[in-house]
């Protein structure tokens, strides 16, 4: 090539820069009309004037691009046109181009903020610096740059390949539009045409536990030609599944993990009862019954209740919840142009709180429940209530439901000698009890905020009614319910918080569809499904009666399984799965379910068999019976796979045959309960506080704050400040007026601190101690003491540290 037209080459490139100073360059993509609609029309809600919000760029995952080691022709062609580069006039002027403050203006202007500028110029620099060839134009820019046959500006003409590089490496910014337009979730109606192009008739019936708001909606799908109804948990949808049969009305069951059929060909029935993430919203029906509407809010199932709200398809939609979800509902149906009619139910029974506490075991009497929120306070308090000669029945989450239905059933038979039930807060529904009196045993329970991060935190007004409203069950032989703490201090508050009113429902759930995660992936085809899901929350944009619900436990299980070659479809499914990720048996039956699956392996009976050495004997002491219960939560696993995966997972029959037997062995270790602690306890270290580690366990066992402290190393008294801080923190949403003020504000940051969660953790904080060191800290202010020494003392210890610095 002739040297007249190294010039021609030069400016092409100067060209494009001076475009895209100037905004010209490639067309824009014309916007949708209704994606601008939308994002007109929700634009106040955004608080953002409609403007799309800028998106989390630490989320972006740099796509690896290897340097070229280029082939001889390429080599030869920029060599050709000018002389090899010099690397080290190349990297001075590349330093130069970085620092230009227009050529970091134009990056903005094409979606590179800082740190993204930041690292595309380190990948183009190292991309330039280590490929033995780079393109003809870029070698013959780079090479004028260098040799001064340009003005010095002219380093701006790097910036159409440094451009170029970036999209390379960020491929997310060529199609940003389309993953907003993907991740736009500010007009959920629309997603369901089939509910829209009919009007449906909205009816909330509203009320507290024990005042016959599902009744009545029951009845009403009992009398349809049709009807779904939508429960929040497997043992309501059972309920339904069965009441309706026993009425003659044929009804199928589904659930997460089973199949039930009313016909015995295995016809669908016209009615079906299902846990609320298996409803369908393709499926015309007369009648839909929504139950505990109010979980609309929860932070990772909501999207559910939001889901079945817009998109089921039947004439009539009969919700039933809380009082404080009819406003949300309202606005929700507004949108959709349904009206909603509200029935309001009180009470049918009354509903005493007690004016003074149980304070001893000794005064427990047929018809009591003591509610717990940890297995170690069940453990605890159920070998007291034994050890006085009383027998008790023991329900809590991680239960087999077919255990706690037999718990139920003993607790409620009046011919039984069990007439004490010690439960966590899983009887709050689902369960049909028998209950004279709610006792509570502590009211601060274990949380999780919307961080995701973990707290104690003193109950809400909505749990501590629906769990004190199982007191005096309408038609039970209790005709009226009582409600009264274990501890005195703890009465007070527990009648300021049913005082309170339940704050209205604020907004729904929402959770990215498997086909908006698929589209992502074609625009994002190397990124990993953890960061694709990352992405699309950074992306999303809700109006304000909508929330995108937590993902972590969806992210935790990508991550698990990312590098097991699946299909996005089948890893999607994976991620899905119900399970508890603080089980890691569970969780490694998971990944080991999905390498597998991977390798077209169909998982059978006998694989399943051998993974958990089935067959299992009774349990000898709480730790066994705690695995036995990861062993049922893995048959859980199976069975949901199973109907999702059938030939993967082809022994589902087989799989709920043991199941239905390994219930029946946890029912013989719940029902030794006592036996299994004494077990535990006499097998354990001398000074162990606990029988099994939770997360966030508060057993009674340890009665000394001091003792427990010392244990750990941590004796001081910055550390016990730490431990009554936590106390401290306990109170923090109690209607009291405090007298310390500011103070408490100020420990309220150290309460969640390393050392108080990890005493709570290991059960040598209890509910007890902590109340203790609150009392004992307070006299102290009251006295004018700080900390655990006097002012005085502190002047003079601080005195003592400054003549021993200097």
């Amino acid at each position: 090539m002739s040297r007249c037209a190294w010039p021609l080459l030069r400016r092409l490139p100067a060209r494009a820069a001076l475009a895209l100073r100037h905004g010209g360059g490639s067309a824009p993509r014309a916007r949708p009309a209704a994606a601008a609609s939308a994002s007109s029309s929700s634009s106040s809600a955004n608080g953002d004037g409609g403007a799309s919000r800028a998106p989390d760029t630490s989320l972006f995952v740099p796509v690896p691009l290897k340097p070229g080691l280029g082939g001889a022709a390429e080599e030869d062609v920029g060599a050709e046109l000018t002389r090899p580069l010099d690397k080290g006039e190349v990297l001075k002027n590349l330093n130069k181009f970085y620092k230009r403050k227009e050529i970091q203006r134009l990056g903005a202007e094409n979606g590179l903020d800082a740190r993204l500028f930041h690292q595309a110029f380190i990948s183009f620099r190292k991309y330039i610096m280590e490929s033995s060839s780079v393109s003809a134009d870029l070698h013959i820019i780079l090479n004028d740059i260098c040799c001064g046959f340009v003005p010095p500006g002219h380093v701006d003409d790097l910036f159409p390949f440094f451009l170029r590089h970036a999209k390379q490496i960020f491929p997310m910014l060529d199609c940003m539009d389309d993953l907003r337009k993907i991740s736009d979730l500010r007009l959920p109606p629309n997603w369901y045409p089939d509910a829209r192009a009919i009007q449906r008739k909205i009816i909330f019936h509203a009320g507290p536990t024990n005042s016959g708001k599902t009744y009545h909606a029951i009845q009403r799908f009992l009398s349809a030609k049709s009807g779904i109804y939508c429960g929040p948990l497997k043992l309501l949808a059972h309920e339904i599944f069965q009441k309706s049969n026993d009425a003659n009305v044929p009804c199928d069951l589904v659930t997460g993990e089973e199949r039930l059929f009313a016909n015995e060909d295995s016809r669908q029935a016209p009615h079906v009862a299902c846990t609320i993430e298996m409803c369908s919203t393709n499926t015309p029906y007369e009648v839909a019954v929504i139950d505990e509407i109010q979980m609309i809010r929860d932070p990772a199932r909501g999207w559910a209740w939001t889901r079945a709200l817009l998109g089921l398809c039947a004439e009539e939609i009969h919700v039933c919840g809380e009082p404080a979800a009819i406003d949300l509902v309202t606005e929700l149906m507004y949108t959709t142009g349904e009206e909603v009619e509200v029935r309001n139910y009180e009470r049918l029974t009354p509903l005493t709180v007690l004016d003074y506490a149980l304070e001893s075991l000794d005064n427990l009497r047929a018809g009591d429940c003591i509610v717990c929120f940890s297995k170690n306070d069940i453990y605890s308090v159920s070998r007291q209530i034994e050890a006085r000669g009383l027998e008790c029945a023991v329900i809590y989450g991680s239960l087999p439901p077919g255990t706690k239905l037999e718990q139920a059933k003993k607790f409620n038979d009046p011919d039984d000698p069990c007439k004490i039930l010690v439960a966590t807060d899983a009887i709050g529904m689902g369960l049909n009890l028998c209950i004279r009196r709610i006792i509570f045993n502590s009211i601060v329970k274990p949380t999780v905020n919307e961080k995701g991060e973990k707290e104690i935190d003193t109950i809400t007004t909505s749990q501590a009614l629906q769990i004190a409203g199982r007191a005096g069950r309408f038609g039970s032989s209790f005709k009226q319910g009582e409600v009264t703490t274990m501890h005195r201090d703890d009465l007070a508050q527990l009648k300021g918080i049913l005082r309170e009113p339940v704050p209205p429902v604020q907004a729904a759930g929402l959770h990215p569809t498997p086909e908006q995660i698929e589209m992502f992936a074609y625009h994002l085809p190397d990124a990993t499904l953890s960061n694709l899901i990352d992405i699309f929350v950074s992306l999303s944009q809700v109006d304000g009666m909508y929330f995108v619900c937590n993902i972590d436990d969806f992210k935790f299980l990508a991550d698990m399984i990312q590098h097991i070659p699946l299909n996005l479809r089948s890893r999607y499914v994976f991620c899905t799965a119900p399970l508890n990720r603080k089980e890691p048996f569970v969780c490694t039956t998971l990944l080991k379910f999905a390498r597998q699956f991977s390798r077209n392996e169909p998982l059978t009976f006998d694989w399943l068999c051998r993974h958990t050495k089935w067959p299992l004997a009774a349990p000898k002491n709480i730790k066994e019976l705690v695995h036995l219960e990861a062993v049922h939560d893995v048959f859980d696993l199976y069975l949901w796979l199973s109907y999702r995966f059938m030939d993967m997972f082809p022994d589902a029959a087989l799989v709920r045959d043991i199941q239905k037997k390994l219930d029946d062995i946890i029912q013989i270790g719940v029902c030794n309960i006592t036996k299994l602690i004494r077990a535990s306890q006499s097998a354990a270290a001398p000074g162990t506080a606990e029988v099994v580690a939770e997360d966030f366990p508060l057993s009674r066992t340890e009665r000394d704050p001091r003792a427990a402290l010392e244990r750990h190393g941590a004796a001081s008294t910055e550390a016990l400040s730490i431990a009554v801080e936590a106390a401290g923190l306990r109170r923090a949403k109690s209607a009291r007026p405090s007298r310390l003020g500011g103070r408490q504000e100020e420990l309220k940051s150290y309460g969640r601190g390393s050392l108080a969660n990890r005493l709570l953790r290991e059960g040598l904080l209890t509910q007890e101690m902590l109340r203790q060191l609150e009392s004992e800290w307070q006299d102290q202010h009251r006295n004018g003491r700080y900390g655990f020494g006097s002012k005085r003392d502190d002047q003079h210890s601080s005195k003592e540290t400054r003549k021993k610095r200097k």
